[in-house]
């Protein structure tokens, strides 16, 4: 595409904290999609190894580390030079989600994030325990936050691929369903009725299932983590506890679970690392795999999206959501390596380039199990090939973050007076709409296979065949 479209107009500064993957990758995007004024875009990091692509667009660049300390002073005149309202985009790791997004507002700006970060420490800290290092406590940081300020300037938690991108192809994939089941019902437009949606379908869980075939040039070399995303994201949410959304048709629940004494109540957590933690998934192009268990926001947000209770409060539906990851080859090796050593990263962390990939594609969907169709699928197959054609900077993985994060800051700007929002909450006819022409094909497909195909296997198993979509099938033990 030649001519790409202009969807909005930023009226005040452009603050993007973070310059990494995500953050170079949304730089081509913000000049594409958006009028602003330039002399107010400003772009926070402490490293300034890529400020080069700044410098050639005259862009300013502020190298610092925001802290619990100074994050105020150094955003508070950038965030309100000039007239107009800003919008704070916070694409880093390593600064307090919930903190920047509470200041912004203050201050009447509008705010986007990818996930719910801490500061630094929070996912190392022994002190705190499993069950509070979860994204489950960090969500309810969030909706806590939302009860005690609602309304104001819009503010969308977790607007990445994964958390967010994925909700929106949850209801795509329930609307294309629906029609394939002839279910003749007005699409859903609240809640209640995306719940009741899922619920009268039959859907008992749905995996965030995704399978990075994307193929370095050169081999991984030892003590090197290579990731074709954030190498300290991904180290972060690795060695949290794994978690998921829990189901009320599920019938056994793991040993080492825990369950969370406040809150929604929609999900619990393994006294174990998700990303050494597997399960049995399903993605169009490899068909049958294992992926990793790791925690993610939308397992969370999706659960509790799609609850339906009683009169009393008690759920009577809900869906099992969990992630499915099945990383680069590279990732996988470097995890092996890395609990190999007890969970001790390595000393160098790599992200792949573009320049550095060979081929692959990041195949990112959502699998429905459960209902009479058996599984669908639903995603995005976006090629390497293809994001070297229409986006700078970035690899697929990179892209189907960035477009979702443009997706979103247009869905703000059209709606800025919402509050604190979730990626749920949004219109996803509207925000694929923006997103769509950087996903490469867009698909959904059936499939037979269940947990149980092939199994047991030569060795006697623990599986319940009353029932092949339940946990107990799915978890590799």
């Amino acid at each position: 595409m030649s001519n790409w479209p202009v969807h909005a107009t930023i009226s005040g500064p452009v603050v993007m904290i973070g310059f990494g993957s995500i953050g170079k990758g949304m730089l081509p995007l913000l000049e594409r999609h958006f009028e602003f004024d330039r002399s107010r875009f400003v772009v926070i990091d402490p490293c300034d190894a890529d400020r080069g692509l700044l410098d050639e667009r005259g862009v300013r660049f502020v190298q610092a580390a925001l802290t619990r300390e100074n994050f105020r002073e150094v955003l508070r005149p950038l965030l309100t030079a000039g007239g107009g309202q800003g919008f704070c985009v916070n694409v880093s790791v390593d600064t307090s989600s919930l903190d920047i997004m509470r200041f912004a507002r203050e201050v009447g700006a509008l705010y986007i994030d990818t996930v719910v970060e801490p500061w630094p420490g929070f996912y190392f800290d022994s002190k705190l325990g499993n069950e509070a290092r979860t994204n489950y406590a960090l969500r309810e940081s969030v909706l806590a936050e939302r009860r005690a300020n609602p309304g104001g300037s819009t503010a969308i938690s977790c607007c990445g691929a994964n958390p967010g991108m994925v909700s929106w192809f949850v209801k795509r994939a329930l609307v294309n369903l629906a029609h394939d089941r002839g279910d003749a019902a007005p699409q859903p437009t609240t809640r209640a009725e995306w719940a009741a949606l899922a619920q009268r379908l039959g859907v008992k869980g749905i995996h965030i299932a995704e399978r990075d075939t994307q193929r370095a040039i050169h081999p991984k070399p030892r003590d090197v983590f290579v990731n074709t995303w954030s190498v300290e994201g991904f180290v972060s949410e690795g060695l949290q506890p794994a978690e998921l959304g829990w189901g009320t048709h599920e019938k056994w629940m793991p040993a080492n679970a825990g369950e969370h004494k406040t809150g929604c109540g929609a999900a619990i957590y393994l006294n174990q690392p998700g990303a050494n933690t597997r399960v049995r998934s399903w993605c169009p192009t490899p068909g049958p795999q294992y992926g990793f268990l790791v925690t993610h926001n939308e397992a969370i947000s999706i659960a509790d999206y799609l609850t339906v209770r009683d009169s009393a409060g008690n759920a009577i539906y809900r869906p099992t959501c969990h992630y499915a990851y099945h990383p680069s080859d590279d990732a996988v090796l470097s995890l092996h390596e890395m609990f190999g050593r007890a969970g001790r990263v390595q000393p160098v962390h790599h992200i792949l380039a573009e320049r550095e990939i060979e081929d692959g594609v990041d195949e990112l969907g959502v699998l429905l199990y459960g209902h009479a169709n058996n599984a669908y699928w639903y995603g995005s197959q976006l090629s390497i090939e293809e994001t070297r054609r229409i986006a700078p900077y970035q690899n697929a993985t990179g892209l189907q973050v960035t477009s979702a994060v443009l997706a979103g800051m247009v869905y703000a700007l059209e709606n800025p007076e919402l509050g604190i929002i979730e990626v749920d909450e949004t219109d996803y006819r509207r925000c694929l709409d923006i997103q769509s022409p950087y996903l490469g094909p867009l698909v959904g497909r059936y499939t037979d296979w269940t947990p149980l195909t092939d199994r047991p296997g030569f060795f006697p198993e623990d599986i319940d065949t009353s029932d092949p979509w339940q946990f107990r099938n799915i978890l590799v033990r």
